[in-house]
Formats: C-alpha cells, structure tokens, sequence
C-alpha cells in the first residue's frame, strides 16, 4: 500500500474561483481510496528585503558587524542608534552606495549585492532634501519618472497625484527657495513615492526641522505610508521619532544589531542595560544576586524572581519614571528631590538615593506639588520593574 499527494483543482465555494486541494490518494490492489485534506496553506509571505550576514570593514575597522535583518513588504522599520552605531552603513550598504565585505541583500527574494544603485529601485529621501534649485516643484517631482521614460501624459498625472498626495498642489510651479523647510521636505518626500520603488530609504529626514515642523512631519509620514503601503527603512537617532513611527525598531550599537521589537516591546521589555537606558529614560538600580530571590544593590535589597539567576550573578533592577510612586515614609527605598522639571501636563522630579545614585519619578500636572529638598519614600509593582543580567 502506498500513499501519495496529489494536488487538484477545485471549485471553491466563494465565487466559483479556481483553486487548490490536496488529495491522498491510497493504492492497493488496483484500486484508489481518496481523502481530502482540505485546502493548501497560504504559502508565507516573500519578506521586502532579507539582509543575511551583511558586513562592512574599513581596513581594520568594523563599520558593521555581521547583520541578518528582515523587513516586510509594507512596514515601517526604523534602524535607530546613537552616533557610530552603524546605522548609516547599513542604509549605505542597502541602497548601493557602499560595497559589503560579506553577506548578501535580497530584494523581494532577488539577490541584489552586487547591483548598481540606480538599478536597484530604491527611493531615498535626505536630510537636506537635496532639490535641484534650478527646477520647479513639478519639475523636481518628475524628475525621477523622465529618467525612465514615462510618457507625458501619465507622468503629469502621477506628478499631479503625488503633489496632491503631500498637500502641496497648487505650488508646482514654485521654486526650492519659494518655500519653507517643510515643504521642501514635502517636495522630497513626493519626488520618492511618485515611482513607486521597490523600497523606500529615509536618512534622518527630519533632522533640519524645528520641533513642532518635526511633529507635523511626522504625522504626515505616518499617513503616507499608511495610504500608500510602501516599504520604508527610517534611520533616526531619535529616540521619541523612532517610537512614533515605527511598526519595528531595530537598534544597533557598536556596529551590530543591539535589539529588534516593536516600539512597546523595545520600551517595556529592554534586553540589555544600552536599550533600557537609551530608549526613553530608566531608572537603573545595579547589584549582585547575593542569595535566591535577592537582588543586593548599594540602595538596599530587593525581591526578586528566584529563578532569574545564581547567587553571584550581576544584574540591574530597571524601573521607567511612570512606573515609581511616590509614598508616605521609606517604601522600597527613599531619596531627597534635588531638582524639579515642570513639564506641562507633568513634572520630572530628580531624587537622589543614599548611594549617590539620582533617578527620575514623573508626576502629572494635578497631583499635589513637591518641592526640591523634601525626602520621599519611593515604591513600584513587581510586575512594573525589568530584571535584566549585567
């Protein structure tokens, strides 16, 4: 007796369309048997781009370590990282610019390592805009689309569509000079989406705005890439921007890929002491497990899960500012305010413990205000503090 596979065709129930069943079919004796298994699964999605092992050197120097990144088709990843980490080589080594010493990048499954930049259909938007100031705003925009020959006739609509797009139809036929930041930035943004790349790169493309410029932008890329469904990689130092904007973060330090999550995930769930402390603002209390369900630290003993690790081991009890409650007497461990940061809707109260140590408790605008030099007793939920090893 033997069993096969065999795939057929089938009328399915919604719409008469064509499709796919598997049927087993058992042999024996001359005669056939058949069972549905029902329909084949969904075959997985083809990732936008695969990076694997993807490497930078500079003679002795490391630039970016080994990296195997992946990026959905339609997601918003911010690569995000402090100076030097590597970001910027990696979107280098993305778009063409720079050349691996190891690796390979595929693009919608095709390997692509050694394909020249402007073959690769990529979009890429600057800091600087970099408009030509000798065109206008139509121009500019339509730049990209007579480099590839579209007709007339459908390049002014795509131009018109991609001006209308950014809010800035009606300025087409401006100049560079005519205009504000953001609406340079605007003209930037529609030259890259109007052909419709592949992928789309943006190297710190906020970073010339002012703050409130800034946060509109944000909201702007938000909303393109939400109706236009595009691929983008957005590098940013950035922490609040990165958070903001991203379907995922991946941040790098020190030439390799420190941590990748989704915005909450990377924030309440840090996987080493960099992340914890360079996205958003934690409270780090650093000590040694000295015994099962102990974390001793120079501020006082704390509890702590007993299987989180062997006694001598180092670890750091992590707590966000939201997370301390600020209670009558000692709590967990008490401290002297030092400084107090009005913010608005809340205010930033820097507390000083007996080690030396200052960490930050956050307050909103209806709470009883506390003054500079006034000692508190500090406390947070179990669930509210990240054990992390050292």
């Amino acid at each position: 007796m033997v069993w096969v596979d065999v795939v057929e065709p089938c009328e399915s129930l919604m719409g008469g369309s064509v499709a796919s069943r598997v049927l087993l079919r058992e042999v024996a004796n001359g005669e056939v048997c058949e069972a549905a298994s029902g329909a084949l699964p969904a075959p997985p999605a083809m990732p936008k781009l695969r990076v694997e092992g993807l490497a930078k050197q500079y003679g002795s120097v490391d630039a970016l370590l080994p990296t195997d990144l992946t990026v959905a088709s339609g997601e918003f990843l911010t690569v995000l990282g402090p100076s030097g980490s590597g970001k910027t080589t990696l979107l280098q080594l993305i778009c063409g610019l720079t050349e691996p010493t190891a690796g390979r990048l595929l693009i919608d499954g095709v390997d692509h390592t050694a394909t020249p930049v402007h073959h690769r259909e990529i979009g890429v938007v600057f800091q600087n805009y970099a408009l030509f100031p000798h065109l206008t705003v139509e121009e500019n925009v339509a730049f990209p689309l007579q480099m590839r020959k579209l007709g007339r006739v459908e390049l002014r609509a795509k131009v018109a569509r991609a001006l209308e797009m950014v809010s800035l139809d009606g300025l087409g036929g401006r100049f560079p000079r005519e205009l504000s930041g953001g609406q340079q930035q605007r003209v930037a943004l529609a030259r890259c989406f109007v052909f419709e790349p592949a992928l789309i790169l943006m190297d710190e493309p906020l970073g010339a705005l002012d703050r409130k410029l800034r946060e509109a932008m944000q909201i702007e890329i938000k909303r393109l890439h939400r109706e236009s469904g595009a691929t983008i990689i957005f590098v940013t130092h950035d922490q609040e921007e990165a958070l903001a904007l991203s379907d995922r973060i991946c941040l790098m330090n020190q030439a390799r890929v420190e941590q990748i999550g989704a915005p909450r995930e990377i924030y309440e769930s840090p996987g080493s002491i960099f992340v914890a402390e360079f996205i958003g603002i934690s409270n780090v209390l650093r000590g040694r497990v000295e015994s099962a369900g102990v974390l001793t630290t120079a501020d006082g003993a704390f509890e702590i899960p007993s299987s989180f690790g062997q006694p001598g081991h180092e670890a750091a009890l992590v707590v966000r500012p939201e997370h301390l409650e600020i209670v009558p007497g000692n709590g967990l461990v008490a401290g002297r305010i030092v400084e107090s940061v009005f913010g608005g809707a809340e205010t930033r109260l820097l507390i000083m413990l007996p080690s030396g140590a200052v960490i930050t408790a956050r307050r909103s605008g209806g709470e009883t205000e506390m003054h500079v030099g006034e000692t508190v007793g500090l406390r947070w939920a179990s669930d509210r503090a990240r054990l992390i090893r050292c």
